[in-house]
């Protein structure tokens, strides 16, 4: 039976690797490396698409963003903040050909989906010490959705920097706070309002969704709502806070 090009093609590559792996050392080892190069190459852009769209995709797709859109109304509804606008960036990329030299680790899976969000909120500037101890009061009932509660010393430490009752809570000279986070769980992040000058940190505009950025399956980014900035969140409210996810890698095939 004549084998097809396609099986020729994997043995002879398989042939080719396990000869380089003894060469490397040699004078020829660099050759046969490129060589060995031709025969792991990335995920082509039609597979990238044909995986991301398909059924085990859309279903992480869907969970993920909806498990972060829950923790974004909670924290509308249970704490002073007023949700004003969501950013969501979602997008899937194929993997690299082997590695050979410098592994960043691209070159392990055939596709990798991440998604990455961030809320924006409104408050008022006058009252910010009541709103921290409000969300650590909603943390303290719903730890699973607001994980910042009266637990966490260095934020009831905020609350008391803000009501006058302590200096700087991460130490003499340190300043204004801006943020509060915890390892894996979404930051926190406020205009500061007692500061002045060059050095006042304050909630920046999110990125533009770039022109060719929605592309379902492959790429989508949506602002909600559109017309919405943090400027007009800080002129409608005084104030605004942004609470922002980590990345989530939400489905990954691996080679």
């Amino acid at each position: 039976m004549t084998k097809r090009p396609t099986q020729r093609k994997q043995r002879s590559c398989r042939d080719l690797k396990a000869v380089m792996r003894r060469a490397l050392l040699a004078p020829v080892g660099l050759a046969l490396l490129l060589a060995a190069a031709g025969c792991d190459r990335g995920t082509s852009p039609k597979t990238v698409r044909k995986l991301a769209g398909s059924e085990n995709a859309v279903h992480a797709r869907r969970q993920a963003e909806s498990e972060m859109r829950s923790i974004i109304a909670a924290w509308n509804e249970h704490t002073p903040l007023t949700l004003g606008l969501v950013t969501l960036y979602d997008g899937c990329g194929g993997g690299k050909a082997k590695e050979w030299f410098f592994a960043s680790g691209d070159d392990q899976y055939k596709i990798r989906c991440s998604m990455y969000v961030t809320a924006y909120f409104g408050a008022d500037p006058n009252h910010i010490a009541d709103t921290i101890d409000g969300i650590l009061t909603a943390g303290d009932a719903n730890p699973a959705k607001i994980p910042f509660n009266h637990d966490f010393y260095y934020a009831t430490q905020v609350a008391k920097y803000y009501r006058g009752e302590v200096g700087d809570p991460q130490g003499p000279g340190t300043g204004e706070p801006a943020q509060l986070f915890e390892a894996t769980m979404p930051t926190l992040n406020w205009d500061q309002v007692r500061t002045n000058g060059q050095g006042r940190r304050l909630i920046e505009e999110p990125n533009p969704c770039p022109e060719a950025s929605n592309d379902p399956p492959v790429r989508r980014c949506l602002h909600e709502p559109a017309s919405t900035s943090v400027s007009e969140l800080r002129r409608r409210y005084g104030m605004a806070f942004s609470l922002t996810f980590p990345v989530r890698d939400y489905f990954v095939v691996m080679k």
